[in-house]
């Protein structure tokens, strides 16, 4: 049994609530999509609450992303550094991208995203963590994937242009990484659910080795 730390929780009683997130919809009384970007939108949605109550939420409509925590045999981490102006920093990051070409698969998408940012391709490939960003003002999900096995793409280089044509790399150290973080000198969502995710991943009997499959099912909004 799960103590979740709420006698008023009514999930199931209060009592054997499981530790899972699960799909729910509460009834939409009207939507409107007041503005579409190149890649994302805004969503109004009036919604009908519980106790009857229509609320409005207003959130950003994104297609999704992917992230690679690729590690070398030195147990280095790739990263890029970029300019970030919502937040007006540059930010250290593992390499990420939107899920933009449609029924592109997540796994692909990665692949693609590491050649592009770093150069580099992985021969093992698992779901390290899925989340997201920020469920209260956006339906972005992101899974994050562990490469591992990497060597140089063949080929010449993805040709890079907007804040990807000012992008930095470097292979940084994961405790380095670790430190990094604590201290509040990072503070990109990716990278800090990768490090973490893989540093507890590591902390149980099989590693990373026992991590889902890099095609494991991957959970999306329910309306779109």
């Amino acid at each position: 049994m799960t103590d979740t730390g709420n006698p008023g929780n009514t999930g199931n009683g209060g009592a054997d609530t499981p530790l899972r997130d699960t799909p729910e919809s509460w009834p939409v009384i009207s939507t409107d999509l007041p503005f579409t970007g190149r890649k994302t939108g805004v969503r109004t949605d009036e919604v009908r609450m519980p106790d009857g109550s229509v609320a409005r939420r207003d959130y950003q409509v994104h297609p999704g992303s992917v992230a690679v925590l690729a590690i070398d045999e030195r147990d280095r981490v790739a990263l890029v550094r970029q300019y970030r102006h919502p937040v007006r920093r540059r930010l250290w990051e593992i390499p990420a991208g939107l899920l933009d070409v449609p029924g592109e698969p997540p796994l692909p998408a990665a692949r693609r995203e590491l050649w592009e940012e770093t150069h580099l391709r992985a021969d093992d490939w698992r779901v390290l963590v899925d989340l997201y960003t920020s469920p209260g003002g956006t339906d972005e999900a992101v899974r994050i994937f562990l490469a591992r096995g990497l060597s140089s793409a063949e080929g010449e280089r993805y040709e890079v242009s907007d804040e990807e044509a000012d992008m930095e790399r470097a292979m940084v150290p994961l405790e380095e990484l670790r430190r990094a973080i604590l201290a509040g000198e990072l503070q990109n969502t990716c990278l800090v659910a990768g490090v973490f995710s893989l540093l507890a991943a590591r902390g149980v009997p099989g590693g990373p080795d026992t991590l889902r499959p890099a095609d494991a099912p991957c959970p999306r909004p329910t309306v779109s």
